[in-house]
């Protein structure tokens, strides 16, 4: 088990450079699997759950070719449909795989994903989707089986604009016959990410970043290079540190148009943010105020940066209250966080956070990605040293996150616990 070790009270300053975004990286490195030809990624994060998208790739007959960042991926020998139950179980990701699969084979085997347990996700929106594209599934337990002759367009409305979703939608619709309609499609900046990857091998998929995407059933995608975009849940987390610790921060190489709900909320809460084409700056107070905020689908508030605002507002002036409509388990960072002194009052999905004058050193388990990395920064907050146990957690989403705080004055090390 990994740990970080955190001193705290150190005000963090500098400029740092986004990465390369962790949930546009996984369904972009799954449009390798449907096109034959390589398909050379550049600005892939280094975090384990792309290791573990690549690995799977490897098992199924994938060569992969990873120098300095860029990787470049050959499916033409691929001939192994049935992803690997132990590395399905390890992150929810991996479910996007299934939809390229099926695109190129017309067949998938696959166990229910993994992941964080953040509250239930299930994947009948997916299942429901390939049933209306004419494949057939077979459950057995927690393994699912899929097949079909041909992929057939149709008109599909979601019943939530699921992300994964809409990616394994668009994923198994690039070689159908016809068009497939997607309504109420999820609008994340990565779906965008996603389409205009796979435009760029030849598919022909409209659309993409509104509610409504159509995708033209192609015959043949060509070998292509493309670079992602960055990561707005990190930029968000590196900035929200900065403001919990009074600092001020550049982050450079993202966008800050696919951030702009948070950008809002930390103005809200007292920071002076300037923003360009691609860098953010950020001033922070010398003490947040309280906002009230509420998680929706994009363009609303991200659920992945609730626990991170979450922990800054421990400390804030007044009362904040959160309202988190995605998912029903996100708030166990919580209890780790009153363990360290901070008032947080949990009613049904709402959280009333009343402001503190301190947060303490404490021992605290990390329990999921986002929420792990909620306690590094309430640690960077806290009088004395706090321990973030678990951190196997942070290093799926996040690449290189202590360095990063580091090259901004933070005193943070990462300690293996036998």
């Amino acid at each position: 088990m990994l740990s970080y070790i955190i001193q705290g009270k150190t005000k963090l300053s500098g400029k740092v450079e986004a990465s390369g975004s962790k949930n546009a990286a996984l369904p972009i490195i799954a449009t390798a699997i449907l096109n034959p030809e390589p398909v050379t990624l550049y600005n892939i994060p280094n975090i384990e759950d792309t290791k573990i998208t690549l690995e799977i790739l490897k098992l199924l007959g994938c060569t992969v070719d990873n120098k300095n960042g860029k990787i470049t991926i050959c499916s033409k020998n691929m001939s192994k449909t049935t992803i690997p139950k132990d590395l399905m179980h390890k992150l929810r990701s991996t479910v996007v795989l299934a939809g390229a699969i099926i695109g190129r084979f017309k067949e998938a085997t696959f166990a229910f994903p993994g992941g964080c347990n953040i509250g239930a996700r299930p994947i009948d929106l997916h299942l429901d989707a390939f049933k209306k594209l004419g494949i057939d599934i077979d459950e057995e337990g927690d393994v699912i089986s899929c097949k079909c002759k041909e992929i057939i367009g149709r008109r599909i409305k979601l019943k939530f604009p699921s992300v994964g979703a809409t990616e394994n939608i668009i994923l198994a619709s690039v070689y159908a016959k016809g068009a497939t309609h997607i309504t109420n499609a999820a609008k994340e900046p990565e779906i965008k990410d996603l389409a205009k990857c796979l435009n760029c091998m030849g598919a022909k998929i409209y659309g993409a970043g509104t509610s409504e995407i159509t995708i033209f059933g192609v015959k043949s995608l060509h070998k292509t290079s493309y670079k992602i975009i960055s990561d707005r849940i990190e930029t968000g987390t590196l900035l929200c540190a900065t403001a919990g610790t009074g600092g001020k921060i550049t982050v450079k190489g993202t966008n800050p148009e696919n951030l702009l709900t948070v950008l809002y909320s930390l103005k809200e809460a007292g920071c002076k943010v300037t923003i360009n084409r691609s860098t953010i700056k950020l001033v922070a107070p010398k003490r947040l105020k309280a906002i009230k905020l509420a998680t929706e689908p994009y363009p609303g508030f991200p659920t992945d940066m609730q626990p991170i605002m979450g922990a800054i507002l421990t400390k804030a002036e007044g009362k904040s209250i959160i309202e988190e409509n995605i998912f029903e388990n996100r708030f166990k960072y919580a209890e780790e966080l009153i363990r360290m002194g901070a008032n947080i009052e949990e009613n049904g999905k709402m959280l009333e956070i009343t402001g503190v004058d301190t947060l303490y050193g404490k021992d605290v388990m990390s329990k999921d990605l986002r929420g792990g990395a909620a306690l590094v920064i309430a640690g960077l907050m806290s009088e004395g040293e706090t321990r973030v146990e678990n951190v196997e957690y942070i290093l799926r989403g996040y690449e290189n996150l202590d360095e990063k705080l580091q090259k901004l004055g933070a005193n943070i090390k990462k300690e293996k616990v036998v």
